[in-house]
C-alpha cells in the first residue's frame, strides 16, 4: 500500500542576510578560469540530461530572485548545450484573462513536463507570496493559505517521481542600480527594463521579507530552496549550473543506456559497421 510523503520543512530555512554576496569566493580570477567551468558544468548537464530523457524522469528547474538578478542568463547557460528535444523553458509573466478567473495553480499544471523531460520555470507558482503578496494582487487570505497549497503541490509532484530545484537569484540592491542604469544605456538591453522593475524596487524590504517568509514556509527537505549569490555573474552561473547537476543526479544512474542490440546488427549488415 502507498502512503504520501509527509510535508517536511527544513529545520533552518536561508534568510538573504545571511549570504555575503561579495564573499571573495564568489567570484572567478578571469575569464578563461569562467570558460573552463562553464564548459564542464555544462557537459555534466548534458549527460544528466540523457539519463533522464533516456529513463524516462522528469524534473522542474524553479529560478525566483530579484530583478537583473540573472535568472535569464543562468537559464542560457544551462540550456546551451542541451538537446532541445528534453527540456522547455516557461517565462512566467502576469495570467491572462482566462488564466485569472482559474486557480493560480492551473495555468502551471498545463505546464508540467512530460517523462524524460525537464521544466524550467521563470518565475513560477511562488509570484503568489512575492509579487501577488506586496502588490496586493492576492488577498491576504489568499496568499497565506497559498504557503500550504504550494507545499501540498509540490509534494504531489515529487510523490509522483517529479524531481523539483527552486534556486533564488540574490543580488545587492547596489548592484541591481548599476544593472539597470546599464539597461537603460544599451539599446539592446533596454527592453528588460520596465516600470514595475522599478516600482518593485521601491519596495525592496517588502520583497526581501516575503521572499525570507516565503524561504520559512516552504523550504522542504524534499525540494529546499538555493540561494545563489549573483552579484559575480560568472560565479553565479556556473554555481546554478553546479547546483543543479548535483540536485538531479541525486540517486540517478549517469551512466549512457546501452546500445540497442537491433541497431547494431542493422548497421553491420547493411552498413559494415561495428561496434568498437
Amino acid at each position: 500500500m502507498f502512503f504520501p510523503s509527509t510535508i517536511s520543512l527544513v529545520t533552518t530555512p536561508p534568510k538573504l542576510s545571511d549570504c555575503d554576496i561579495d564573499h571573495k569566493a564568489y567570484s572567478l580570477k578571469s575569464k578563461e578560469q569562467y570558460r573552463k567551468k562553464l564548459k564542464k558544468a555544462q557537459e555534466l548537464m548534458l549527460q544528466v540530461q540523457q539519463a533522464y530523457y533516456h529513463q524516462g524522469k522528469r524534473a522542474i528547474i524553479i529560478f525566483q530572485g530579484w530583478d537583473a538578478a540573472g535568472k535569464g542568463g543562468a537559464i542560457r547557460r544551462i540550456t546551451e548545450k542541451l538537446d532541445p528535444r528534453g527540456y522547455r523553458v516557461h517565462p512566467i509573466s502576469s495570467p491572462t484573462d482566462e488564466e485569472q478567473g482559474k486557480h493560480y495553480l492551473y495555468r502551471f499544471q498545463t505546464r508540467l513536463p512530460k517523462p524524460g523531460a525537464i521544466a524550467i520555470f521563470d518565475r513560477s507558482w511562488y509570484e503568489r507570496v512575492l509579487v501577488e503578496r506586496v502588490e496586493g494582487f492576492a488577498s491576504p487570505f489568499e496568499w497565506q493559505r497559498a504557503y500550504q497549497e504550494i507545499n501540498e503541490y509540490e509534494r504531489m509532484l515529487i510523490d509522483d517521481g517529479v524531481r523539483i530545484i527552486k534556486v533564488f537569484m540574490h543580488i545587492s540592491k547596489a548592484e541591481q542600480l548599476k544593472r539597470f542604469e546599464e539597461r537603460l544605456n544599451n539599446p539592446t538591453k533596454q527592453w528588460k527594463l520596465t516600470e514595475e522593475d522599478l516600482r518593485n524596487r521601491a519596495k525592496w524590504d517588502e520583497y526581501e521579507n516575503a521572499t525570507d517568509e516565503m524561504f520559512q514556509r516552504t523550504a522542504t527537505l524534499s525540494a529546499p530552496w538555493h540561494i545563489i549569490p549573483g552579484n559575480k555573474k560568472w560565479y553565479a552561473r556556473v554555481q546554478v549550473l553546479n547546483t543543479i547537476i548535483d540536485e538531479l543526479s541525486r540517486e540517478v544512474d549517469l551512466s549512457p543506456p546501452p546500445a540497442d542490440e537491433a541497431v547494431v546488427k542493422a548497421a553491420k549488415e547493411q552498413l559494415g559497421l561495428k561496434l568498437l
